[in-house]
């Protein structure tokens, strides 16, 4: 089941949603889009109308209009009590009016008012945003067009006049009476390779010679369903960029839109450096609330959430570094540590992980993911060992602006690393609490793999700190370079980094140019990027790039309407107001004033259910729509009066299981997926031990096995670790991105415990696997 989401009379009948518009524009590492959503009023009398709809946090919304009846009526952005007040007024005195803004609890969900729709009428509603497109880590940059909402889960203090707290009704995906096109077009200096989609497309058609420019549209009678993704491959993707865009004409006023912006990509090319001798704390934070339980996407025999999210979580320790401290967290309603205080990794407590992983269930009922972050903020810190935290959630909590805050408040202590799951996902909380930190975020969908971004994000985590970033400028005189984008702290190996900055004073000559240069410490080594630039800036009605800078100081400066501080307020409510984009402060209002029929009667408002993205309201766990099960409060309930988890391991039979044969483990965990068997058998040294699971992987006895050891009177351990690595080499080259730290775990236990027999065990592991890796090649890597 997936929302209908749109326009809702006050009779809770739907007012048919005729067709969405969607024209995609992506130049370089911007998108904007131009969504237009057409409806009309069949019902026999004047209607107040209600709609939400998701959209991604880092998207600028800058305009919004209707056209009605042939009539357009241009939106403007006020503060946003002071619109509300006009929509009462406009209503009040029969008057057409428009009202759009953001919700209350999240910036990635807006709602819109459309009051007096008049029987017979047609609305096209139109809204336009930019935003940039993150580059995942294979190079492709990525474009999503929010269509599903997951079911929120709303805090006990969630205002009520959130989009969440409203009633929307739900329809199968058959009856859909909807459609979705959209058409692309992508322009780049440095050429379009390919496109692909979680959709069908169109073929890719080339609107030039050079292959710079490329249009590509969705399938006619593509049902909106799903988040439309969109993986856009260039020929390069890493060259430094500037953009540089014309501001609008001087005034007196002192606006941000009046001065040339510049718009500056880096790809910093920084070396893979040793990893400190500080280990670290690793928490690993996971979603259990009932929707984890459901398919990662709607293709046949998808595996569920919550069974991905096992086999990386095993992945996860495995590549754990030997002397960390760690600890696993499961949340819902309530939530569970498999430990009660962060442990020492060794092979007694990860053994003791992985025997909990296999009964780990999506069955904690709602989202309530702030109680088990102020458990993990307040315990004591372990000197010399900081703190990286590792949050899973398929997004499902409505007060994003509460976390947001709680998170930022303690990032001196530690860097979040985020992972969105599935469609629906909240990209404000997952892009919020990474950002508040100087962590990174991710999205998994049907075409990625959770376990390579998790992976990747534990491999930031390893890397030494970034320091000293500093930006300079070489500019002619009397011009000169004022940054907007918030002072960066850190970046990680692999990452891009967009920076605004106004150019205030004259424009030279256009041979002139000028130059930007990125510098930056490694680990006491000094490096700098540097790209050079043409001072002639281009015009642009929309103002992207100005636009753009904006959202960038609002994502920092906005908190939310409650969560706002005073002094921050006032310049929030400035920058939106100059640049026309909307804050949570600010709101779009239209109204029509040709259209002045007194209302007869109050148009009445109601409550609209959330949205569904699968399953029904019974299907459900416990807690659903509130942060505890009816009658109780997850504030109140035993456990947390004493601000303690509920701990896996506290005397239950579950938590002290019978010892399980290897096959019986796989079967709960990993099914047929041998790759990730063999990794399951490591140890915490990086070492394997010769038994009845290694040989399973293989495809040999164990008696097989020993029979083939070259050396019969040295330990049985030092030829199984030999053994799986080759046939990790082997087997698992695609997927080398998920196993390589733990490879090199055991490449350290290698030298450190076979000595010179190394090679000759090497060479007899390759014949007795017939592989044709290069063993040299292994343990120098």
């Amino acid at each position: 089941m997936v929302p209908r989401y749109g326009l809702l009379t006050r009779r809770e009948e739907a007012v048919p949603l005729k067709g969405i518009s969607v024209a995609l524009s992506v130049y370089e590492f911007v998108a904007g889009v131009s969504a237009t959503l057409n409806y009309e009023n069949e019902e026999s009398a004047p209607v107040e109308a209600f709609f939400m709809f998701p959209i991604d946090d880092d998207s600028a919304v800058y305009s919004f209009e209707a056209l009605v009846d042939g009539k357009t009526i241009v939106a403007e952005l006020q503060d946003k009590m002071k619109a509300h007040t006009s929509y009462n007024d406009a209503i009040a005195q029969g008057h057409q009016a428009f009202l759009l803004e953001e919700d209350i609890s999240s910036r990635d969900v807006f709602c819109c008012n459309v009051g007096n729709l008049q029987p017979g009428s047609k609305a096209a509603l139109t809204l336009k945003y930019v935003q940039e497109l993150p580059l995942d880590s294979d190079g492709a940059l990525r474009f999503v067009l929010p269509a599903v909402l997951n079911p929120r889960y709303h805090l006990s203090r969630c205002s009520a006049n959130s989009c969440f707290q409203m009633k929307m009704p739900v329809f199968a995906l058959e009856t859909l009476p909807y459609t979705l096109s959209m058409t692309t077009t992508i322009s780049s200096q440095h050429g379009v390779r390919k496109v692909e989609s979680n959709c069908q497309l169109t073929p890719l058609e080339y609107l030039g010679n050079d292959q710079t420019t490329a249009q590509v549209s969705l399938d006619d009678g593509h049902r909106f369903d799903r988040d439309v993704q969109l993986l856009i491959y260039y020929c390069e993707v890493h060259t430094p960029s500037v953009s540089l865009e014309i501001g609008k004409p001087k005034t007196n006023a002192d606006s941000l839109m009046e001065e040339n912006t510049a718009m500056v990509s880096f790809y910093p090319s920084i070396p893979e450096a040793q990893p400190p001798i500080t280990c670290g704390e690793f928490i690993f934070l996971m979603d259990r609330s009932g929707s984890m339980q459901h398919p990662l996407s709607k293709r046949e025999r998808s595996k569920m959430r919550i069974d991905i999210a096992k086999e990386t979580l095993v992945l996860l320790l495995k590549s754990l570094p030997v002397g960390c401290y760690f600890n696993v967290f499961g949340f819902g309603s309530t939530y569970e540590s498999f430990f009660q205080d962060s442990v020492r990794y060794t092979q007694h407590t990860m053994e003791e992980a992985l025997r909990k992983i296999t009964h780990m269930k999506a069955d904690l009922g709602g989202t309530e993911i702030l109680t088990p972050l102020n458990a993990i903020y307040g315990s004591p810190t372990i000197p010399g060992h900081p703190m990286q935290l590792f949050v899973f959630t398929d997004g499902e909590v409505t007060d994003t602006f509460s976390v947001i805050r709680e998170v930022k408040s303690s990032r001196k202590q530690h860097r979040c690393f985020s992972f969105g799951i599935g469609d629906g996902v909240s990209t404000s909380l997952v892009k919020g609490i990474a950002r508040a930190t100087g962590g990174t975020s991710e999205f998994i969908s049907e075409k990625n793999r959770m376990q390579t971004k998790a992976l990747l994000a534990l491999k930031r985590s390893l890397q030494p700190v970034v320091e000293e970033l500093s930006l300079s400028w070489a500019l002619p005189q009397g011009l000169c370079a004022n940054v907007l984008s918030p002072e960066q702290s850190v970046i990680f190996r692999g990452q891009r980094l967009i920076i605004y900055a106004q150019l205030s004073g004259p424009m030279p000559s256009k041979e002139e140019r000028g130059e930007v240069c990125l510098k930056y410490t490694l680990q006491g080594q000094s490096f700098e990027t540097k790209v050079a630039f043409h001072l002639q800036p281009k015009s642009d009605a929309n103002f992207i790039i100005h636009r753009l800078a904006a959202k960038s100081l609002l994502q920092i400066k906005d908190m939310g309407f409650r969560e706002t501080p005073a002094n921050d307020k006032k310049e929030v409510l400035k920058i939106s107001l100059e640049c026309g984009v909307i804050s949570s402060h600010t709101a779009f209002i239209a109204i029509n004033k040709d259209l002045n029929q007194p209302v007869q009667r109050p148009l009445v408002r109601r409550d609209i259910p959330r949205p569904l993205l699968m399953g029904t309201l019974a299907s459900m766990p416990r807690g659903f729509g509130s942060a505890s099960p009816k009658g109780s409060s997850s504030r109140n309930s035993v456990w947390n009066k004493t601000r303690q988890p509920r701990f896996c391991g506290s005397g239950s039979a579950a938590d002290h299981p019978r010892p399980i044969s290897f096959r019986q483990m796989y079967a709960l965990i990993f099914e047929e997926n041998h790759l990730v068997q063999l990794i399951s058998l490591q140890k915490a040294d990086g070492s394997w031990d010769l038994n009845e699971g290694l040989a399973l992987v293989l495809g040999f006895s164990v008696e097989d096995l020993l029979a083939a050891f070259p050396f019969k009177n040295m330990d049985s351990t030092s030829w199984a670790t030999v053994l799986a690595l080759i046939w990790l080499h082997c087997n698992g080259k695609e997927l080398q991105s998920e196993w390589d730290l733990l490879a090199k775990k055991a490449v350290a236990w290698i030298h450190i415990n076979i000595g010179p027999a190394m090679h000759q065990l090497m060479e007899a592991a390759v014949d007795l696997l017939k592989s044709t890796v290069d063993p040299k090649s292994i343990v120098t890597s």
